[in-house]
């Protein structure tokens, strides 16, 4: 095995022989039969590029804003819970790297370092994630210790409010961790235990019956904007902007919760439109490629999110791992834009893909193909 990766996929295979099964499976694995896991790529591989030539391309800037927030390229880093499976200082380096690329790392409140001390080693803007709790004062609490320690946006799961089945760690009788992040909480009598059955984290502290009227509360109890994650059709799309959030991303969490759903690439056209600009839409999901970046771009996303490159890139050289994969994922990003004759971000747009060869047009097709 190659010790220099030159792509994501390099840093997954020595990921893969560093890291124990368990863990690696808990990372790399998702929902029941994984097919929207494997069908993403395909999808991904499907949208076929329109490059543009004689366009003076020698100055390229890939930086864009989110949420105000001026960062270098369109990459954020995705709420992934336990940075420290892969490598002993978790999120620590995470958020260096993080800094060091000038862009948004969201935390995820399943990390395996507080919220605040990922805070104090930080020199970029920091979201927090979490979800809603049945305990509303555990909710605004921590918002409050988010505020408090300079985090700049709340990321809401909104898509983890029932238990997923996940088969490899059943096979592997997985045992995570629990973040210190609640180490505050007795968890001893939830239902949802930290085994093979279900994944790390306080998972039945959740509130299965939140509701959009929660989001509006939360947005009117919270200085900080909030964010709302695992939006996979448009009408929730508005809803999010009609009851509080300032963005969205279009996520199936990675397929982990549940499988033969579309790729999130897929749906973000429609999310984007019913969105129609009253706020940012974000995507993630399977995002291995700087042409994958592009690809959403052009349909739309203002930024992308990755998760599990992060892993891979702790597993083979902690901060400068992840550093590596995000530098990895900024020089194809730029490479592509050249190649197509786009200068900024802004100026990507549909004209630059497409999924329907032009072959097509010159064969009479079935009228059952139609």
């Amino acid at each position: 095995m190659t010790t220099n990766p030159v792509n994501i996929y390099e840093y997954e295979a020595i990921a893969k022989e560093r890291l124990a099964q368990g863990e690696y499976d808990f990372i790399a694995g998702a929902a029941t039969d994984e097919i929207t896991l494997r069908r993403t790529r395909a999808v991904f591989d499907s949208i076929m590029m329109k490059p543009r030539m004689m366009v003076d391309v020698s100055q390229r800037d890939l930086s864009t804003t989110v949420l105000g927030n001026k960062i270098d390229f369109p990459v954020m880093l995705d709420p992934a819970g336990n940075h420290g499976a892969a490598h002993p200082d978790g999120e620590l380096a995470t958020a260096k790297a993080a800094g060091a690329m000038n862009t948004i790392m969201a935390l995820s409140s399943h990390a395996s370092r507080t919220l605040e001390d990922v805070a104090e080693v930080a020199t970029g803007p920091l979201w927090f994630q979490y979800y809603f709790f049945k305990d509303r004062e555990l909710t605004l609490d921590m918002a409050k210790r988010a505020e408090d320690a300079g985090y700049s946006a709340l990321c809401v799961t909104l898509d983890a409010k029932i238990k997923p089945k996940r088969e490899r760690n059943l096979r592997n009788n997985y045992v995570g961790s629990v973040s210190p992040n609640y180490a505050h909480l007795d968890l001893s009598t939830h239902t949802w235990k930290f085994g093979a059955d279900a994944p790390a984290g306080p998972s039945d502290i959740r509130d299965p019956a939140s509701t959009w009227e929660d989001l509006d509360w939360l947005a009117a109890n919270t200085k900080l904007p909030v964010v709302v994650k695992g939006i996979m059709v448009g009408e929730d799309g508005r809803q999010s902007a009609e009851h509080g959030a300032k963005g969205v991303i279009v996520s199936n969490h990675g397929a982990r919760y549940l499988d033969t759903t579309l790729a999130t690439i897929e749906v973000l056209p429609e999310v984007v439109e019913a969105v129609d600009g009253r706020i940012e839409v974000y995507m993630d999901g399977g995002i291995r490629r700087g042409s994958d970046i592009f690809k959403a771009l052009a349909l739309g996303a203002r930024a992308v999110l990755v998760g599990r490159p992060l892993f891979w890139g702790l597993a083979v050289d902690g901060e400068n791992g992840v550093l590596s994969v995000l530098e990895m994922l900024r020089d194809e990003l730029d490479a592509t834009m050249g190649m197509c004759g786009r200068t900024t971000i802004d100026s990507i747009d549909m004209s630059t893909i497409t999924t329907v060869s032009p072959l097509l047009s010159l064969f009479p097709q079935p009228d059952s193909f139609r």
